[in-house]
């Protein structure tokens, strides 16, 4: 489906994306507000992303790459890497220690492999279709853990000012908070690995882009998990151009 190497090439770009963050983690950095107050960019985002570039970009394979922080480079393959380089970078910018670097490999529409590495507890997680997902080189395989209200499970979201929108996300809280064991919530990438490898029941989050949730996708399902948007729907993802940034839904 795709050459052995990317395989190489996406384990060398998720190790040098998480030492790239570790460099910069405690560092005095000033944030950017990106479209809202609760998306921020680092100086720590820029240098991952600078890194995972180099090693893409090496490689004898012209894959088109999208990354949250530089949009679309277009080199007209079937195959697209989509890159965030630092995911919970309101996180890191606080010191705290929940987030890390995801890359995915789409064959055209469709995550056939990806990675999300959490480089302060040095936890690797890799997928690959049709194959599997595994944690530091162990499989991982999710089995029936029993009734919702025995979970932990994670929700996330985020300022929004859109009419209602918050107000919504209260509802749905509250609801599900009356429905599970407890909440626990780090609004990163460390909520789906956590599902992936059991720890919590399920991830909710209503406002992710492709780059947030393309890997958790793939990982959750390949490891025997179910993944829909919120109202129990397959994700479709959309690389084109004028939609690769649009908002998903995930429930996982």
């Amino acid at each position: 489906m795709f050459p052995d190497k990317a395989r190489d090439t996406l384990l060398s770009a998720l190790n040098k994306g998480g030492e790239a963050l570790m460099k910069h983690l405690g560092l005095t950095s000033e944030a950017t507000v990106k479209e809202s107050i609760s998306s921020v960019v680092t100086e720590a985002d820029l240098a991952s992303e600078k890194v995972i570039l180099e090693v893409l970009q090496s490689t004898a394979e012209s894959y088109n790459i999208i990354t949250e922080e530089s949009g679309y480079l277009d080199s007209g393959s079937e195959y697209t890497w989509v890159i965030d380089p630092l995911d919970g970078t309101s996180n890191f910018a606080a010191g705290l220690p929940w987030f890390g670097v995801i890359i995915a490999l789409f064959h055209k529409d469709i995550p056939v492999l990806g990675g999300m590495y959490l480089p302060v507890d040095k936890e690797l997680y890799v997928t690959e279709q049709g194959k599997g997902s595994w944690k530091n080189g162990e499989a991982i395989r999710l089995t029936d853990s029993g009734k919702l209200e025995e979970q932990l499970v994670a929700y996330s979201f985020d300022f929004s000012d859109a009419p209602g929108k918050t107000e919504s996300e209260m509802e749905i809280l509250n609801s599900l908070s009356k429905k599970v064991r407890n909440i626990r919530s780090t609004n990163s990438l460390v909520d789906f690995c956590y599902t992936a490898d059991g720890r919590l029941g399920a991830a909710l989050n209503q406002t992710t882009k492709i780059w947030d949730i393309a890997v958790p996708w793939l990982m959750i399902r390949e490891a025997g998990g179910k993944v829909t948007d919120i109202l129990g729907e397959e994700i479709c993802f959309d690389l084109s151009v004028s939609a690769f940034d649009q908002n998903y839904t995930i429930l996982a």
